[in-house]
């Protein structure tokens, strides 16, 4: 194979980090020594140029509709314009054409509207950006639509989540084609050293927000997030925010959807995830540093949150993590 064709399908409203953390990942990966090297070609309609979300125009390489070679990959790009992209009937019918033509498909954010409406995802689990996971779930019934994960691959189809799981999906898919090297040095040229698992949430419960303006709850999970290895139980946290354990556990309830003990569990799970993909740390010192108060309780918290072992965690997302004990680069 002389080279791998990458077919990047635009359209108006288009998201520009949707497109450039793939196309200038698939860039850096021929420049280290992809082999055979990809050729990343722009597609719209009529070969038009495309205004994408933020006014910056992208001229294309490729009309949509006279694309017929065979392809390595067709992705779809997400962005504000994915609902009338969705609705124009010749972008989808040449998006559903020329899906036979490549060995895998794939979509970035809200490109998997297109995807569903091409009828590609059918039968098949997919994510999108979790803020629009529900509305593809409404839409699109015959998908199972997972709104948590950064990428999810169902056989050939690959969907992934917002925005910059663009750059998550490209390192994945380097590494499928390439190895892990060519994958590490890609994310160190793009200084992004931790390239999450498939399994991981999209968004941190760290920074997700909760919709609550309770106090309580509020200044509860702000102090579980900084004081991971301290006593939090149930007792111990309504002791210290002057409430009952009982009112505790219904305003965990009420505003976190989970019991003071699972949003613990999980919040030290997720720690201990960074760390494990982020880090040389062996798994006893991971689990002290988060408060597990053994391996196994660590390895429970983990088979309950990604349903894989922290050791299997690990080697699914060492490929470009970090050597050392330094923070995480994003």
């Amino acid at each position: 194979m002389p080279e791998r064709v990458f077919l990047v399908v635009a359209y108006d409203g288009a998201e520009l980090l949707d497109i450039a953390c793939v196309t200038s990942a698939l860039d850096i990966a021929n420049r280290i020594g992809a082999d055979p090297p990809y050729r990343t070609v722009l597609a719209t309609l009529g070969r038009r140029t495309v205004a994408c979300d933020s006014g910056l125009r992208l001229e294309s390489g490729a009309a949509l509709e006279r694309v017929n070679e065979p392809l390595d990959t067709v992705l779809v790009t997400g962005g504000l314009g994915h609902e009338r992209a969705a609705a124009n009937v010749h972008l989808v019918g040449h998006v559903r054409r020329l899906a036979p033509l490549a060995r895998r498909v794939a979509s970035v954010c809200t490109g998997s509207t297109v995807l569903a409406e091409a009828g590609l995802l059918t039968g098949r689990r997919a994510t999108t950006h979790w803020l629009h996971a529900a509305a593809l779930a409404e839409r699109y019934q015959d998908v199972l639509v997972d709104a948590e994960p950064v990428w999810i691959r169902d056989g050939h189809v690959i969907t992934s989540g917002g925005v910059t799981s663009a750059l998550d999906l490209a390192l994945a898919l380097i590494e499928e084609d390439n190895g892990p090297a060519v994958a590490r040095g890609v994310a160190l040229g793009t200084v992004a050293y931790l390239q999450r698992p498939s399994g991981q949430a999209q968004i941190s419960m760290f920074l997700a927000r909760r919709g609550t303006d309770d106090f309580v709850v509020r200044r509860a999970t702000d102090h579980i997030a900084g004081h991971l290895t301290d006593d939090l139980t149930g007792g111990a946290l309504a002791h210290r925010f002057g409430v009952s354990e009982r009112h505790l556990s219904r305003l965990f309830r009420t505003y976190v959807q989970l019991t003071p003990a699972r949003y613990v569990r999980r919040a030290r799970t997720e720690a201990a995830a960074h760390l494990l993909t982020a880090t040389v740390l062996p798994l006893p010192a991971v689990a002290r540093r988060c408060g597990f108060g053994s391996t196994e309780s660590l390895r429970q918290g983990f088979l309950e949150r990604f349903g894989v072992p922290p050791s299997t965690y690990r080697s699914q997302g060492s490929g470009t993590a970090a050597h050392g004990s330094g923070p995480v680069a994003r």
